[in-house]
């Protein structure tokens, strides 16, 4: 009996001190949860920090909690502590957009990201404009037999594989514009190479949107983001209307604290103009107007400029150079599409442009599909492999030491370079691609990641 009571004895105590230990296991866990900041799931990998909305609270509320430590520190400075808490209170709810610029990484002024203002939708434009993009015909009849006709029936059926998370919308929304700017400078992007065509003429799918410059400039500014200009290839491009129209801008926009000058390494603060299929005009017509000696010259006027002509074959260098452009960029975001495109051909064009005081901007892709608005051009898809393909052409574009990297793209989506959020998406009739098994803002993520390790590097570059 002696011993059946120790033993019960000695179980009882057993279980005390387990049922103890466990609580207190419980509460030390608890604690550390409290303590610790949520994370978003996709990140970790790559380095990355908090996502800003998340930093935008966590910071928040360690500046309440630091000063309230401070409040209970000195009863002579707790007034004027509980007032400044006050104040940086009715400053935060005052300035939401001044606080979030500040918790979001800082602008990298040598990261350009091209950007297109031509999508519609009835509530803003009375109708879809290129969400319902036509289907293009192959120029081989017999090759376009084969291949869907008609367009895109939005807002369930748009011309693009991948779907937006913000929808079929329109360019000129407000708030679509808003997010647009914080999404590019969450990305560490810098400088918004707006595609633009003079007042009144647009491409063959969309309607002018040079009046809707003064609203991307003013939102840019909020986010302490640049704007240059992707000059589109308008009608009658020649010499002369291309003088004309860089005057335009600069003396409608020229005086904006978001437009975007260049310093060069003479200290000139000049704008920059990119120009798509400059190919297109041969270069006399250009030297007539980027040579001192060209008869509507621009140079050394108060128009001059940073001219960066799109090389695609390898020939171009020579006639780049010959029509006196500043530099060349590659823009296709399809590897092995053409002779600038592709990552291995970079350092031959950068020693080239080296030789011949020219600045080479590759430019950077995220992948490449525009089978719904070509259905025919299977061949020149270029998976994104979960982020990978754009992680090897970053790598390409680092390796040759580029003054600036471009990215392609924002927001094409008809060709599939958006690194702009998108959503999965399945209809009665199509399954759109989507950025699974990571989250909408992946290539944001990466586009950042990339934007730090591009500068780190170029402080070595410049030792």
């Amino acid at each position: 009996i002696l011993n059946y009571d120790i033993m019960a004895r000695f179980r009882r105590r057993t279980c005390i001190i387990l049922l103890l230990f466990i609580l207190f296991i419980c509460s030390i866990m608890m604690a550390l949860k409290t303590l610790r900041p949520d994370r978003a799931g996709f990140g970790d990998p790559f380095g990355l920090g908090l996502l800003p909305e998340l930093q935008q609270r966590t910071v928040l509320l360690d500046s309440k909690q630091n000063s309230l430590n401070r409040a209970q520190g000195d009863t002579v400075t707790r007034a004027t502590n509980l007032h400044s808490i006050a104040v940086n209170t009715m400053k935060a709810s005052m300035s939401p957009v001044k606080r979030l610029e500040q918790e979001l990484s800082s602008p990298n002024y040598n990261f350009h990201i091209f950007y297109y203002t031509w999508y519609g939708n009835p509530q803003f434009d009375g109708k879809y404009i290129h969400w319902n993009h036509p289907l293009l015909p192959h120029w081989d009849p017999k090759i376009a037999n084969n291949y869907p006709k008609g367009r895109h029936n939005p807002p369930e059926d748009i011309g693009a594989n991948f779907y937006p998370e913000l929808g079929s919308y329109s360019s000129k929304d407000p708030t679509v514009i808003e997010a647009h700017m914080k999404q590019m400078r969450s990305a560490s992007t810098g400088v918004i190479v707006l595609s633009w065509y003079p007042p009144g003429m647009a491409d063959e799918n969309g309607e002018p949107t040079d009046d809707l410059v003064p609203v991307v400039l003013d939102n840019a500014h909020k986010y302490n983001l640049k704007v240059t200009f992707h000059i589109e290839p308008y009608k009658d491009r020649d010499d002369r209307s291309m003088y004309h129209n860089v005057k335009y801008i600069i003396d409608k926009y020229g005086s904006h604290p978001a437009f975007y000058r260049h310093k060069t390494s003479t200290g000139r603060l000049l704008p920059m103009f990119y120009v798509y299929d400059s190919y297109v005009t041969i270069p006399e017509i250009w030297a007539n107007l980027l040579t001192v000696s060209g008869s509507q010259s621009i140079r050394n006027t108060p128009y001059d400029a940073l001219f960066i002509a799109l090389l695609v074959e390898e020939r171009h260098k020579h006639d780049i150079h010959r029509s006196g452009f500043d530099g060349m960029y590659t823009y296709f975001a399809t590897n092995g599409f053409s002779y600038g495109s592709s990552h291995h051909n970079w350092a031959t064009l950068k020693a080239f442009c080296d030789s011949n005081n020219l600045m080479f901007i590759p430019s950077v892709g995220p992948g490449y599909i525009d089978t719904s608005i070509r259905p025919w051009n299977n061949h020149n898809t270029r998976n994104r492999v979960n982020g990978k393909y754009y992680e090897t052409a970053f790598s390409a574009a680092l390796l040759v030491r580029p003054e600036i990297i471009s990215i392609t793209s924002f927001n094409e989506w008809h060709e599939g370079t958006q690194i702009e959020k998108a959503v999965p998406k399945r209809t009665g009739q199509v399954v759109y691609l989507d950025y699974k098994p990571h989250k909408p803002n992946v290539y944001l993520e990466l586009t950042q990641k990339w934007s730090e390790k591009y500068r780190k590097e170029q402080e070595q570059w410049l030792m």
